[in-house]
């Protein structure tokens, strides 16, 4: 059953759904219905298993490389070499199932597993019954602080409102009418005679007839469009690069070293083992653990700072981000409707305050003021209060308010407090007898109350609404004819206020002598004109500070709403998102482009309007289009395809909806946006520090094959076995890549002058790999070659612990690529430190403990011939210590 149901008369609708809205569908055929289109519910995605998990983490082309290397190991029957191989992947696998179990758990205990129920007319009957029973032809019977069922059209509306916020991004609530709208192509924050499923009633009652229930709702094609989307988190994209270059390099190495060992008339048997010996080497076999550990540390470093990282890569990908994407409504603003301005007699009064807090002060042209010295203020505060009729309450536990009611008559309340009136205490004193609610074709809401032997008659509505029912204002305590000037200030006003986006409502008075009725619209005598209240969803506190904190680390900030022009451009101004000289675009814009058209726009454009959840996908396609790296945060329904879409999503913990949390890669269970800031620091902070690990663990490595080759070269024996190699990338490697991968943040990372390179192992990268494994090849066959014709196992324990001393400096030279190792603090980093002392205290035990010389063929040294291996190594510290000179002596002269 599909159509434009909000184009169709009510008969069209009951034909077509075969209901009858008088009774409602019979029991019986409900039944029938449920069983042809299924619950009313959104599948969930299966929750994935443990063993799963642990099975995805040999998915990576490098860990693929390790296995087939540790089963050719064990085919040569080198069972320890292949038993650490082993390990190391399983050790990797382990650490990475344990967190993103621990994600997947944390994001199942967020899940809200109370059950909803909906008021159905059946049989004639009205019937409660649970929310995935209710079927396309119920008549469903909508009343305050429900959440509807499913997609449904209104034909019955008393002042029926609604929240869509978090389906559409309108922020201020929407009331419903019954009547046929025309245009088929309008969008769902368009159709005002359609409620929605997930949205919630805030005022009013009505009833609607169920037209889609579960996938076939407005949200349910959200959910189908999130199914078939997939991205990819850029650090898993560089990593399988990376992967797939080392693959090449081992493939490229192996064949010309078996090819040259073959000319030069060594065995194929021989040379087999050699290229085994020599793929080892080159394949960084602690990079996956090192990895892992980085990201689990900037894991639990978040954690600490209230963000849940679903997916360990995550929490590397926001310091990358070059674009971030924010929602308005429950991102940068609070969703709390907040009275910012009221315009009285020509004054424009401002109330300072955040949200629905009733604490705050009451300014004007920025100087405090005292509301009792301001009788028409006084006067805006008792309207305020006396037309309010919704509910707010402090949640002690979440430290939030709720909101009972009209989130418009929520603003008024906590505008009457600022000013100096609650509502009970007012309404002791002037009772109510008597009320005309806000209606969607009246667009006003008047109360009456008793005062004395009057009746005092306070109305507020939209200002088109209002003025024309105005006849006299106030004016130095005395009431006076409306005067064509006084008219134009109003007006004026008035396009001021919604020039900042602000949504305006004006309130009036009038008094009723004794015994006057009041009962509809006809019986409202002419008003006095009271003023305007200007009124805005409320921006978050730390908004403003984080968006700059944003802008100053080099990522330019957009923001998505559904909201109209004027609204999104004033938030975006106040939030420090939109500047003079930057462009807005609309839905209708980003529709009438192409991908390519609007992908040249997005550079000066920080705006973006009335957009729709299929717009935000073409904007992040645009993104993707400039090579952006894009970063969406959100917290409704409709933000989920493009948290899904975006290389990295961000959703809020608190306010956002289950759809949203499900989509992100990160949850800001605070909802601060701070914590953005501190993801971004944290991220870029993980990228420097897998930058250093690598530099560190590839440079060793081209030391150990250029070291190899060059004996091959030169007609030497091999100066290390397969298994020493091992001991070098993983137990000397091991040690010193975790010391290095603690390495503490260093300075500046949210500062402009953060550039991420194109990949991870940049054309610097590369020179300083070649400047630090040159000197590493040179000085251990040097000393090989010394001793090797006489004593081969001497030789090779000798070339074993040269190359072991180098590693040991490189890790202190990989710290930094401009501090010279002489200036840096050792002890900021004790990790190293220990890991240092560590690996010295096994290499001796590997040189003289009877079990290690047995396995790793090794023989005693001499004191002589360790000072030859340290003083030898500390050449790699030399070489790297002139190119630090060299770049150093570069940038001063660059600012000179």
């Amino acid at each position: 059953m599909i159509g434009a149901w909000h184009t169709k008369s009510l008969p069209e609708l009951e034909k077509e759904l075969n209901t009858d809205i008088a009774s409602g569908l019979a029991q019986t055929e409900a039944q029938a219905r449920l069983a042809r289109f299924g619950p009313n519910k959104i599948p969930e995605p299966k929750t994935d298993s443990l063993a799963l998990i642990f099975f995805r983490q040999f998915k990576s082309p490098l860990i693929a490389v390790l296995l087939a290397a540790c089963a050719i190991v064990f085919f040569l029957r080198e069972f320890t070499d292949a038993f650490v191989i082993l390990f190391v992947l399983v050790f990797n696998a382990v650490i990475g199932t344990i967190q993103e179990g621990k994600a997947q758990n944390t994001l199942l205990a967020l899940k809200n597993f109370v059950k909803a129920n909906a008021t159905v007319l059946r049989d004639g009957k009205e019937l409660i019954i649970p929310n995935e029973n209710i079927v396309p032809g119920d008549v469903i019977i909508l009343q305050e602080g429900e959440k509807v069922p499913g997609d449904a059209r209104v034909f019955e509306s008393h002042n029926l409102t609604l929240d869509e916020a978090s389906l559409t991004g309108e922020s201020k609530p929407i009331h419903k009418i019954p009547d046929l709208l025309a245009d088929e192509k309008l969008q769902p924050a368009e159709r005002v005679n359609m409620v929605f499923k997930g949205t919630h009633v805030v005022g009013g009652n009505g009833r609607a007839l169920a037209v889609a229930t579960g996938v076939n709702t407005e949200i349910g094609k959200i959910s189908a469009v999130i199914a078939g989307l997939e991205t990819e988190i850029p650090l898993k994209a560089d990593i399988r690069k990376l992967s797939r270059f080392i693959i090449a390099v081992v493939g490229v190495v192996v064949a010309f070293v078996f090819m040259l060992g073959v000319n030069q008339g060594k065995s194929g048997i021989e040379m087999f083992k050699t290229v085994v010996s020599l793929a080892v080497s080159v394949i960084p076999e602690g990079l996956p653990v090192v990895l892992t550990i980085v990201l689990i540390s900037g894991v639990f470093r978040m954690a600490k700072r209230n963000a849940l990282v679903k997916r360990l890569q995550a929490v590397e990908a926001l310091g990358q981000a070059t674009v971030i994407a924010v929602d308005k409504t429950g991102t940068i603003t609070k969703n709390e409707i907040v009275i910012s301005q009221i315009f009285l007699n020509g004054t424009l009064f401002e109330l300072a305050g955040t949200g629905y807090d009733p604490k705050g002060s009451v300014s004007v042209r920025g100087a405090i003021i005292d509301p009792l010295n301001h009788p028409e203020l006084l006067m805006a505060g008792k309207i305020a209060a006396l037309s309010a009729n919704a509910r707010i309450t402090f949640n002690e536990e979440s430290g939030t308010y709720v909101v009972t009611g009209d989130p418009t008559e929520a603003a008024m309340r906590v505008a009457a407090e600022k000013i100096g009136f609650k509502k009970h205490e007012l309404e002791r004193e002037l009772p109510r007898i008597g009320e005309i609610p806000f209606g969607y074709e009246t667009k006003y809401h008047v109360t009456v109350h008793q005062n004395g032997d009057k009746q005092f008659v306070a109305v507020t509505g939209a200002p088109e609404a209002v003025t024309p029912l105005v006849k006299h204002f106030g004016e130095n305590g005395q009431v006076v004819p409306m005067t064509k000037q006084r008219e134009e200030e109003i007006e004026a006003a008035l396009i001021a206020m919604s020039e900042l986006g602000l949504r305006v409502v004006a309130f009036a008075m009038a008094e009723l002598p004794p015994g006057k009725q009041l009962t509809d619209a006809d019986d409202i005598p002419h008003l006095i004109f009271g003023g305007l209240y200007g009124m805005h969803d409320a921006l978050r506190p730390e908004a403003r500070e984080a968006i700059a904190a944003i802008r100053r680390a080099g990522i330019r900030v957009a923001m998505i709403t559904g909201d109209h022009k004027i609204t999104a451009q004033a938030i975006a101004r106040e939030a420090g998102i939109f500047s003079p000289g930057d462009e807005l675009l609309t839905g209708n814009d980003v529709e009438r482009l192409s991908v390519e058209e609007l992908s040249r726009k997005l550079a000066r454009t920080t705006v973006f309007a009335r957009v729709t959840p299929e717009h935000k996908l073409k904007i992040i396609r645009a993104y993707k289009a400039r090579g952006d790296i894009i970063a969406m945060t959100g917290d409704g329904i409709n933000d989920a395809p493009s948290l899904v879409a975006a290389d990295l999503g961000v959703a809020m913990g608190t306010t956002g909806t289950e759809v949203a949390k499900e989509a992100s890669d990160i949850i800001l269970l605070d909802d601060n946006l701070i914590s953005i800031v501190n993801a971004i620091e944290e991220g870029r902070s993980i990228y420097k520090t897998i930058k250093k690990v690598i530099l560190y663990l590839f440079s060793t490595s081209i030391g150990e094959v250029l070291t190899i080759i060059g004996a091959l070269l030169v007609g030497y024996p091999l100066p290390v076995l397969a298994v020493q190699i091992l001991w070098l990338n993983l137990v000397t490697d091991g040690f010193l890549d975790v010391g290095l991968a603690m390495e503490p943040k260093e300075p500046e990372l949210l500062d402009g002058r953060f550039k991420r390179s194109k990949n991870l192992v940049d054309s610097t990268m590369v020179a300083r790999m070649f400047i630090m494994a040159v000197p590493m090849m040179a000085g251990t066959l040097v000393l090989f070659d010394g001793v090797f014709e006489h004593d081969l196992p001497k030789a090779m324990t000798l070339a074993l612990t040269t190359l072991a001393v180098f590693q040991w400096f490189n890790a202190w030279n990989c710290r930094s690529d401009r501090t010279s190792i002489f200036r840096a603090n050792p002890f900021t980093n004790l990790y190293l430190v220990g890991a240092t002392a560590i690996v010295i205290t096994l290499q001796l035990f590997a040189v003289y403990a009877p079990t290690m010389q047995k396995i790793l063929q090794t023989v005693p040294l001499t004191l002589f011939e360790w000072v030859l291996a340290i003083g030898v190594g500390f050449s790699i510290v030399i070489a790297e210590e002139l190119r630090k000179l060299l770049v150093r002596n570069n940038l001063r002269t660059a600012h000179v």
